[in-house]
């Protein structure tokens, strides 16, 4: 994985993880796409929620010189797609999510980020983690954690 995408997918998931965004996930669909490398998939828990985790994605890489290509569902709120053409970020509300189910139509895609969930957790350290999702395969990502971290 080229560093500046892995840089990239973890920040995206960082600001998910740091605005309360849940069930994060990241494949990685290259050899199976044609449009992009990598899926970032996560849920808010309401329309002003999800606007919020996009917004604060597309200002977190703007700072580091990144913008996206398009920007599509931003009025409604209820699913919005952020291209960067390496990486594509997909926010959903629950329900959304469950109806369109992305990850069972890129189930061939290898896991890179899975489920982290805990509103406690402080930046105090890296550790690496193996997760399992259905359909897909094992893959090791560094993120923060605490003594009170959660894996959901």
């Amino acid at each position: 994985m080229n560093q500046n995408v892995r840089k990239m997918l973890n920040q995206i998931a960082q600001t998910i993880y740091d605005k309360k965004g849940i069930n994060i996930l990241a494949l990685d669909v290259k050899g199976i796409s044609n449009i992009t490398d990598y899926l970032v998939i996560a849920e808010g828990n309401v329309d002003r929620h999800v606007m919020a985790i996009a917004y604060a994605i597309t200002e977190d890489l703007r700072k580091v010189g990144i913008t996206p290509l398009h920007v599509e569902g931003m009025q409604a709120g209820d699913w919005i797609v952020l291209d960067y053409s390496d990486v594509v970020v997909h926010l959903f509300q629950p329900g959304l999510r469950e109806k369109f189910s992305l990850e069972k139509l890129w189930k061939e895609g290898r896991s890179s980020i899975s489920t982290l969930m805990s509103p406690k957790r402080r930046r105090t350290g890296f550790s690496k983690f193996n997760f399992y999702l259905p359909s897909t395969q094992f893959f090791f990502l560094e993120l923060p954690i605490s003594s009170e971290f959660g894996i959901i």
